[in-house]
């Protein structure tokens, strides 16, 4: 709706500087029947919020703003919306007594209106089908019932791709696991942190304590919870009825996705990491030289990372270690001096010298930056372990999976040497929760006390991650579009 809403103001703009232009046509010419008198600022303003909300407004009960994948039914309601906007306003003017060329001007500013707003839809649902075949952004769903209604809910799911839903699914406690069954209902918050639930679906409930059971569970794991009513083959009036296929979808709870956070989180990132790549180019070439002349091997380190929801990226280092040091790390395991699943040893044989001098400075993670651009991390975030660390996750360390990893937190900064990765996990969450609740000065207080008091001795390295995490802490929320809490 806002975006419909700034669209048309747009488009008014537009039309007011067509009107100057035609101002300074040669004479004789021109581009209506009528001449066109040049719009005041504050008359073209208000005329420009009065069509555009008269146009959200109509399209609102056309159920314009529905979830709809028809982009026939979506241009009928666009349509109908924007003539009855674009008559009532000429209707309006004229009986003030407007010269004949407004009504050109509207007309015109009409069609234009329904010609825009409608590539628009155009192009989201184009993006929305990439976006769904490429399994990117993908909702994962669980479907409470697996009956014939909830069998058809999945097959529309898995017919329509590009509506960017994946079953993961099925809870029943009538029937046994098989089939698409994973599990009974007891089992949905276990369930929904393993597979990264987005959101549940119930299908045609006749249990009401059921119901309210799924739904108080959904809701503490915010979760987006909808129900398939059994309507008995009435259909359901009202433009608040979503559809899947021929199935009407009522919405029971919604999490509200913190938008402007989350944007301002990503513009941050954006400006952070291209500012951080400029200015240290020099240095990124001296140290690329340094280590080719130090050891054999590549100079930056690729390897596969565990992502926001489990999804696997390719994370890029300075090389450090020797080329050969992932197949020595078997063998050091019964080294470890970290608890939990994630592998550190303080003197590891496998570091070069000159990676021992960058480790120290933290200089090894800077083409991280590149990751913050493609936006497989961000600068503040969970740091992302390697896949052998990863699969010995307990269910509840994938909690760190629920945000964009990134190049530095609060573990970096207040914890670095502290070797309990449960720990590490308490700060992740911690940071997640005071974004969350809009205090990002609580991060910026934590990041001031690192190292202040004797119970945490800040690397030199530290100090550069305090910076980072201060200035992703004003980018607001980081927790991950599905919305969800961390447990």
């Amino acid at each position: 709706m806002a975006a419909d809403f700034t669209l048309v103001g747009l488009n008014w703009l537009f039309v007011g500087a067509l009107s100057l232009s035609t101002q300074a046509a040669p004479a004789g010419v021109r581009l209506f029947e009528h001449a066109i008198e040049p719009l005041a600022p504050s008359k073209l303003l208000g005329i420009a919020l009065l069509h555009a909300a008269l146009i959200t407004l109509l399209g609102y009960s056309e159920g314009l703003y529905a979830r709809s994948h028809d982009l026939r039914q979506q241009a009928q309601g666009l349509g109908k919306a924007t003539l009855w906007s674009t008559g009532l306003l000429c209707v309006s003017y004229q009986m003030q007594g407007a010269p004949p060329s407004m009504n050109d001007v509207v007309c015109g500013a009409g069609l234009l209106n329904f010609c825009a707003l409608f590539a628009w839809r155009w192009n989201e649902l184009r993006r929305e089908r990439r976006v769904g075949q490429r399994g990117c952004e993908r909702r994962n769903v669980l479907v409470v019932g697996a009956g014939g209604v909830g069998r058809r809910v999945a097959a529309h799911v898995q017919d329509h791709p590009e509506e960017g839903r994946v079953i993961c699914g099925f809870l029943d406690d009538e029937r046994a696991t098989g089939a698409g069954v994973i599990g009974e209902v007891s089992s949905l918050a276990r369930l929904a942190r393993k597979g990264f639930i987005d959101e549940v679906i119930l299908a045609a409930p006749h249990d009401r304590g059921l119901t309210l059971r799924v739904l108080h569970e959904a809701r503490r794991l915010r979760l987006d919870v909808e129900i398939v009513p059994d309507l008995f083959g009435c259909q359901p009036a009202g433009a608040e009825v979503e559809r899947l296929g021929h199935l009407p979808v009522i919405c029971l709870h919604r999490e509200r996705l913190p938008v402007a956070g989350l944007a301002t989180k990503r513009v941050v990132d954006v400006l952070g990491a291209c500012a951080a790549l400029l200015v240290s180019a020099p240095l990124l070439m001296a140290v690329a030289a340094v280590i080719k002349l130090d050891s054999r091997g590549r100079v930056i380190y690729a390897a596969e990372r565990a992502g926001r929801k489990g999804r696997l990226f390719r994370c890029y280092k300075f090389r450090t270690m020797v080329s050969n040091a992932d197949t020595l790390k078997n063998s050091l395991r019964h080294h470890n001096q970290r608890s939990g699943a994630i592998f550190k040893i303080t003197d590891d044989p496998r570091i070069t010298r000159v990676g021992r001098f960058l480790r120290r400075f933290s200089l090894d993670e800077l083409p991280q930056f590149w990751n913050v651009l493609k936006g497989e991390m961000s600068l503040v975030g969970p740091r992302p372990h390697p896949l052998d660390d990863f699969v010995a996750y307990d269910i509840e360390d994938l909690a760190r999976l629920d945000v964009t990893p990134g190049i530095t937190g609060l573990w970096q900064v207040t914890a670095r040497g502290d070797p309990s990765f449960r720990r590490s996990v308490e700060l992740d969450r911690d940071a997640v929760d005071f974004a969350a609740r809009g205090q990002p000065s609580q991060v910026a207080g934590r990041v001031r006390g690192a190292g202040s008091d004797g119970s945490t001795a800040a690397a030199p390295g530290d100090y550069g991650a305090a910076v980072l995490t201060v200035l992703g802490s004003v980018g607001g929320n980081a927790v991950s579009t599905s919305g969800r809490a961390l447990l």
